[in-house]
């Protein structure tokens, strides 16, 4: 008993508490299926079967076919969280205050979730292919919007919404309501409330909100193969880095083209934080929130 008590305390006097040794199962678990994993995958893209450690990186960045996987994705991932983000603002800000139908239409807006990549390509295919209720009823030569970039940027844009409107709209629930008050009483109008107050506050999320929405679209796969040309114009990276693991049993490619993925976004989500931080210095803890 003694023995139990002197460890409580010395472990006290480290900061650390029998609460705090709760957290324990949760980092094994993080640890086993997350950091393992990428660390082994890091090591396995350093042992190619053949060259040096760096071989296959050198292998990737040299084939023109490969290495384009990685702009084409940018062009897509890019665009369709920058869209969900803007398109999320108004609608969220319209819709932070309670009024009738409020929860119906906030589940109309987020039912998108609930429906999967594949139903929502499915969807896409049945509406805007080249025998599609569109293009049935437009003048003329169908209108091709799927099997192309546009598929994959309409399915994209679909999915990601409900998780880009649902973080503003609990940004924007944290930002004291109040601030917008006091300055109306000082003269401001609704346009100068938003860009000078709550633009502000919310700066911080929206950056947040781009950056999330950004890697779920940059690891587009379904998408690129249902609703797109996942041998032309939609091969992105993660198809290349399939075809490496199964299709030509290569594993060590495709660990590298997996690092590279990360790696790219690592570096598009560092260069919004700090955009991020030259426009904001403030507190991130917007409000009342």
């Amino acid at each position: 008993m003694r023995h139990s008590t002197a460890l409580r305390h010395r472990l006290a006097e480290r900061g650390i508490d029998r609460q705090l040794l709760l957290l324990v199962p949760a980092a094994a678990f993080v640890v086993l299926l997350f950091v393992y994993p990428f660390l082994y995958g890091v090591g396995l893209s350093f042992q190619p079967e053949r060259g040096g450690p760096f071989s296959a990186y050198r292998e990737f960045f040299a084939d023109a076919y490969q290495r384009d996987t990685i702009l084409t994705t940018l062009r897509l991932a890019l665009p369709a969280a920058l869209l969900n983000v803007v398109a999320s603002v108004p609608i969220a800000y319209r819709m932070r205050g309670r009024f009738r139908g409020k929860r119906l239409l906030t589940t109309l807006l987020v039912v998108p979730v609930t429906l999967g990549t594949v139903l929502t390509a499915q969807g896409l295919l049945n509406f805007l292919g080249p025998t599609g209720w569109f293009n049935r009823i437009l003048p003329g030569d169908p209108v091709r919007l799927t099997n192309n970039y546009w598929g994959v940027f309409f399915s994209l844009v679909i999915t990601g919404f409900p998780f880009a409107f649902l973080l503003v709209l609990s940004y924007l629930s944290g930002i004291d309501p109040t601030l917008e008050r006091a300055a109306a009483t000082l003269g401001a109008g609704s346009w100068q409330r938003f860009r000078r107050i709550t633009l502000p506050l919310l700066a911080p999320g929206l950056a947040t909100t781009f950056c999330l929405t950004f890697v779920l679209a940059f690891s587009v796969f379904p998408s690129a193969v249902l609703v797109g040309d996942p041998a032309g114009s939609t091969r992105v990276i993660s198809i290349a880095a399939y075809e490496e693991a199964y299709v030509r049993y290569d594993y060590p490619m495709a660990a590298t083209i997996a690092v590279i993925m990360g790696a790219v976004e690592l570096l598009v989500i560092a260069a919004v934080l700090g955009w991020r931080s030259l426009l904001y210095t403030g507190s991130t803890a917007g409000g009342k929130g």
